[in-house]
C-alpha cells in the first residue's frame, strides 16, 4: 500500500538535495549583505515604492527577525519555494500519464485514490529536508552575525510554512490531473501560485481589494507576524490545511473520473 509514497521519495531525494544546497548558499549570500541592510534599513525602506513595500510588507529591517521575517521569508519561502512545491506537484500525475507509466501503475491492485494520496505524500522528503537545513543554517548565522534571534519563532516560521507549501503543491496536483501535457501543467501550477502572490501584495495598496488578498493562500502566512512579533496564527494554518484538504479532493475527484 506504500510502495509508490516510497518511490517517490527515493526519486525526490537527489533534487531535493540539490534545492537545498541552492537555497541554502541564497541564504548565506543574503545573511551576508545584513549588516550593510541593516545599517541603511531605514533608507533601504525609503526607497522602494510602495506597491514594492506593500509586496513584501517591509518592517525592522535593522533587526535580524525583521530581515529574516519581511525580506528572506517572503523572497524564499513564500515566493520561490511555493513556487517549486507548485512546479512539483504539477508533474506528479501528468508525467506519468504522458509517459504511459500510468497505466502500469493502474494494472496492479491500486486505486487511482490511492496514487494522488501516495504521491502527494512523498513531498515530506523536500518538506523536511529543506526546513530543517534551512533552520540549522538560520539559526547557525545568527551566531556568526553575533546577533540573537528566538529559536522557537525561527522554528514556528519554518513549522507554519508547512500548511502554506501543502496548499502550494496541491495547487500544481490540480492542474497535473487536469491538463494533459507535463509542462503546461507544471507552467500552470507556478503561474497560478505567483499570481496569488501577487494579487495578495496589491490588494493590501487598496482597501477595497482587500477582500481578494484573504482569497489567496499566501495572505494565511505571514512571516514577519511570527519572527518579529511572535504571533503564531494557527488558526490560518488550519484554512490553509482545509484548502489543501480540499484542492486535493477535487484533484482526486477528477482523477477518478478522467478517461487515460
Amino acid at each position: 500500500m506504500t510502495a509508490i509514497v516510497r518511490m517517490e521519495s527515493r526519486n525526490l531525494v537527489r533534487g531535493t538535495l540539490v534545492l537545498t544546497g541552492v537555497f541554502g548558499l541564497l541564504v548565506v549570500f543574503m545573511l551576508a549583505v545584513f549588516p550593510g541592510m541593516a545599517a541603511e534599513a531605514e533608507t533601504i525602506e525609503q526607497a522602494f515604492p510602495e506597491h514594492v513595500a506593500g509586496l513584501f510588507g517591509f518592517e525592522e529591517l535593522h533587526t535580524l527577525e525583521g530581515f529574516l521575517g519581511s525580506y528572506m521569508f517572503p523572497f524564499i519561502w513564500t515566493l520561490f519555494l511555493g513556487i517549486y512545491f507548485a512546479y512539483l506537484g504539477g508533474g506528479m500525475i501528468a508525467g506519468d500519464i504522458r509517459e504511459r507509466r500510468m497505466d502500469l501503475l493502474l494494472s496492479n491492485p491500486v486505486s487511482r485514490e490511492s496514487i494522488v494520496l501516495q504521491k502527494i505524500g512523498a513531498i515530506w522528503v523536500p518538506l523536511v529536508a529543506i526546513n530543517v537545513g534551512l533552520f540549522v543554517l538560520l539559526y547557525a548565522g545568527s551566531f556568526v552575525l553575533e546577533e540573537s534571534i528566538d529559536p522557537v519563532a525561527l522554528a514556528m516560521a519554518h513549522l507554519l510554512s508547512v500548511p502554506y507549501l501543502l496548499v502550494c503543491a496541491a495547487i500544481g496536483v490540480l492542474m497535473s490531473v487536469v491538463l494533459d501535457r507535463v509542462t503546461s501543467a507544471q507552467a500552470a501550477g507556478l503561474g497560478a501560485v505567483f499570481m496569488l502572490w501577487l494579487l495578495d501584495g496589491l490588494s493590501e495598496m487598496d482597501p477595497d481589494l482587500e477582500w481578494v488578498g484573504d482569497l489567496t493562500p499566501s495572505r494565511y502566512y505571514d512571516p514577519a507576524a511570527i519572527l518579529i512579533h511572535e504571533e503564531y496564527a494557527f488558526g490560518d494554518a488550519a484554512i490553509l490545511l482545509v484548502t489543501f484538504v480540499v484542492l486535493l479532493a477535487i484533484a482526486t475527484v477528477y482523477f477518478v473520473r478522467r478517461d487515460i
